[in-house]
C-alpha cells in the first residue's frame, strides 16, 4: 500500500535552476499556478530563477520564451521579464551559477527545481536545504523526481512512513547516485552538446522538454495546494508512444533505491 510526501514545510521560494529547454518551459508552468493562486487569494511563493547562460540563436523556436530580439541576453532575465510582463508576477532573477550558500535560505522553506544538465550544477543543488524536484531527460524520454533529504539512514529510518505519510523522500542524487558524477575524463575532452545541438541534430525529441515541464508542473501544482502526492518518481517518454510511468511511495520501491 502506497503513502504520500507529506514534508511539513512552509514554501517561501520557488527557484528554478536553469532556464533552458525544460527550465523555460518549467517556468511558464510555475507562473501560472502562481497566477491562478493569486487570483483565488492563497498564499503564494516568491519565484526566482538562475541561470548564468544567454540566449543564442540555436534557442529560438527550440526553448520556450525566447525571441530573436533576446539573442545575446541573459536567459533568466529574459524568461522573469517577459513572465511578470504577461501575468503580472514579482518573479526575480539571478545571472550567475547556481550557489547553495548565496541564494538560498539555510533555514528551509525552499522548493528547488532542478533543471540542469551538468554534473557540478547538480551536485551544488543537491546541498541546498529544502524540497528538490529533479528533471533529467535524453533522447525522448527521461524522469522526474521529488525528495527532501541527501541522508540514506534517515530515509531508511522512515522507510514505512508515519501513519501513512512520509516526511522524508530521496533526493535525485540519492536515488540516482551517477548524476553527481563527473563526466569520464577523455584524451581530448569535448564539450557535451546542449539540448538545442541535439535537437537540431535529429537526436532529442523536439518536445521532450515540454514533456518533462508538465509533469514538473503537476508535483508543484500539487506541493502548492497541498494535495496528496503518491509518486516519489516518474518516468516519461515520447518515442512511438507518449507515457508516464510512477513510483509508489512505498517500503518495497524505496528498498530497490536505498539498497543501491
Amino acid at each position: 500500500m502506497s503513502g504520500s510526501f507529506d514534508p511539513n514545510t512552509y514554501i517561501k521560494t520557488v527557484t528554478i535552476v536553469g532556464v533552458g529547454g525544460t527550465g523555460a518551459s518549467t517556468a511558464r508552468i510555475v507562473a501560472r499556478i502562481i497566477y491562478d493562486m493569486q487570483r483565488s487569494r492563497k498564499h503564494t511563493p516568491q519565484i526566482v530563477l538562475i541561470d548564468p547562460d544567454r540566449v543564442e540563436p540555436k534557442n529560438i523556436g527550440r526553448q520556450a520564451l525566447f525571441a530573436p530580439s533576446d539573442i545575446g541576453k541573459p536567459k533568466a532575465e529574459v524568461v522573469g521579464r517577459r513572465l511578470n510582463f504577461a501575468l503580472g508576477l514579482d518573479i526575480a532573477w539571478i545571472c550567475e551559477p547556481v550557489s547553495a550558500t548565496r541564494h538560498f535560505d539555510r533555514y528551509g522553506g525552499n522548493l528547488v527545481i532542478s533543471c540542469v544538465d551538468n554534473h557540478a550544477a547538480r551536485q551544488e543543488i543537491h546541498r541546498i536545504n529544502g524540497i528538490l524536484i529533479g528533471s533529467g531527460n535524453h533522447e525522448n524520454a527521461g524522469q522526474v523526481c521529488i525528495g527532501n533529504t541527501d541522508d540514506p539512514d534517515l530515509m531508511r529510518r522512515f522507510i514505512d512512513g508515519r501513519d501513512g505519510k512520509y516526511p522524508y523522500l530521496a533526493k535525485e542524487g540519492l536515488l540516482f547516485p551517477e548524476l553527481l558524477d563527473p563526466e569520464p575524463v577523455r584524451e581530448r575532452p569535448a564539450p557535451a552538446p546542449s539540448c538545442g545541438e541535439l535537437v537540431e541534430a535529429g537526436e532529442q525529441a523536439l518536445l521532450v522538454n515540454d514533456w518533462q515541464a508538465t509533469v514538473v508542473g503537476q508535483y508543484v501544482y500539487k506541493l502548492l495546494h497541498r494535495l496528496p502526492i503518491h509518486a516519489f518518481v516518474t518516468y516519461t517518454g515520447i518515442g512511438d508512444f507518449i507515457s508516464s510511468r510512477s513510483l509508489p511511495i512505498c517500503r518495497e520501491e524505496l528498498e530497490v533505491f536505498l539498497g543501491q
